[in-house]
């Protein structure tokens, strides 16, 4: 009989609301964990440009302790730093983000600080010289969350959290399982207020995280099974986002898509096999403000396949045959160029960028973007062994 290679689940209590009036669940997922000081963190686009905030009253039946709206994009310590004075003066006992990563991340940073106190360098991964990542354990117990979407983020059910320190612009990343929301709503509404850009941005990172997954070199059945469903909902529902920007229907699909995706990496999914996608992808959107976190990986995702093709051509076969583009008598080689092939065509169809250029990069800011990477968790993982900055150049120089 041959050898079955062991994998893990690891399931997480989790209530998922969906579809029109979801938002009416809030008052009962609060409810739920004993909270009677729920808070809530979003941005200005959300307390300035929506009814959302009174639309969360309502639920709740009553306003809420606090409300802190200054989550900024891509979670600045200064931004996580106000709003975790605000929820301790509040007394909070409860976050809801409101909006997309950029709340959620926040508001899960002000989570990890009211328990732990501190800054976040204190509880965030260090990157000792020539040795592997060191995570801190944070230990003290914290507060629940609840998440009330407008993006279907890959951030929603992570117990990762990454910030930006306001000097250096380098990513600090914080880890606590225990930050993980009890109930996410994906209420039609809601999503629905997002410009169907930005809906779109959020679902390229995605749409990059399963492409990097499915081609893992091990991949266990129900890890697959996920992938592949996700795979279908976003190759069926991104396009009808940029052709009928109303269609609530597709972008709660895609926030489905996302919790299969997460659920993929809590079988057993990684990201190794695009490890040096997500190095540069964060360097770049983090150095460049007119580079959207999706268009970070619609333009690093197809090189990063290919710098990494000789080292994982099964793996990237298998993506082309998800995608349906490996030809009959393809090799393994022919089919991963096939699948990297379509993966930027698809990018390109719903009009997400390919190029550097297109964000405003110049060539001679390749160097920094590529030394930035070096120190990123994501690299280390990556199934092809990066041997210097030089060799990340190439890669960003080959998406100029």
């Amino acid at each position: 009989m041959p050898a079955v290679s062991p994998f893990r689940h690891t399931a997480y209590p989790v209530r998922v609301f969906a579809g029109d009036d979801a938002l009416s669940n809030l008052r009962a997922a609060v409810q739920r964990t004993g909270a009677t000081r729920p808070f809530v963190v979003c941005g200005q686009s959300i307390s300035k440009r929506t009814n959302l905030l009174d639309r969360v009253t309502e639920a709740l039946g009553e306003p809420p302790a606090g409300i802190f709206d200054g989550a900024r994009t891509g979670s600045p310590v200064p931004a996580v730093l106000d709003g975790f004075r605000m929820a301790r003066e509040a007394k909070a006992d409860l976050i809801i983000a409101v909006g997309g990563g950029s709340a959620v991340v926040t508001a899960r940073a002000i989570i990890i600080l009211l328990a732990e106190g501190g800054d976040p360098h204190d509880h965030a991964t260090k990157y000792p010289p020539g040795q592997p990542p060191i995570s801190p354990r944070l230990m003290a117990p914290k507060i629940p969350n609840v998440l009330v979407l407008t993006t279907p983020t890959t951030a929603a059910t992570r117990a990762g959290t990454a910030v930006i320190d306001g000097e250096t612009g380098h990513r600090l990343e914080m880890f606590d399982p225990k930050t993980r929301p009890s109930a996410v709503i994906w209420d039609t509404e809601a999503l629905l207020t997002a410009p169907s850009d930005l809906c779109l941005s959020a679902s390229g990172s995605l749409f990059s995280g399963v492409i990097s997954a499915l081609q893992a070199p091990r991949l266990n059945a129900m890890a697959t099974a996920d992938l592949l469903g996700a795979l279908g909902l976003l190759v069926e529902n991104l396009p009808a986002v940029r052709k009928s920007p109303d269609d609530g229907a597709a972008r709660v699909n895609l926030c489905a898509a996302s919790f299969m995706y997460n659920r993929a990496w809590d079988t057993g999914a990684s990201g190794s096999a695009l490890g040096v996608v997500s190095a540069l992808a964060h360097s770049l959107d983090t150095r460049y403000a007119d580079c959207s976190h999706g268009a970070a990986y619609s333009i690093t995702t197809g090189p990063g396949m290919r710098f990494n093709r000789d080292h994982n051509a099964a793996g990237q076969a298998r993506v082309a045959e998800a995608l349906g583009v490996r030809e009959p008598g393809a090799s393994d080689t022919e089919a991963a160029d096939a699948a990297a092939d379509a993966v930027t065509a698809f990018f390109e169809a719903i009009g997400l960028p390919v190029r550097l250029r297109d964000v405003g990069v110049p060539g001679e800011g390749i160097p920094a973007i590529a030394e930035d990477a070096l120190t990123d968790f994501g690299l280390h993982r990556n199934v092809r062994p990066v041997n210097g900055v030089e060799e990340l150049e190439a890669v960003l120089r080959s998406a100029w």
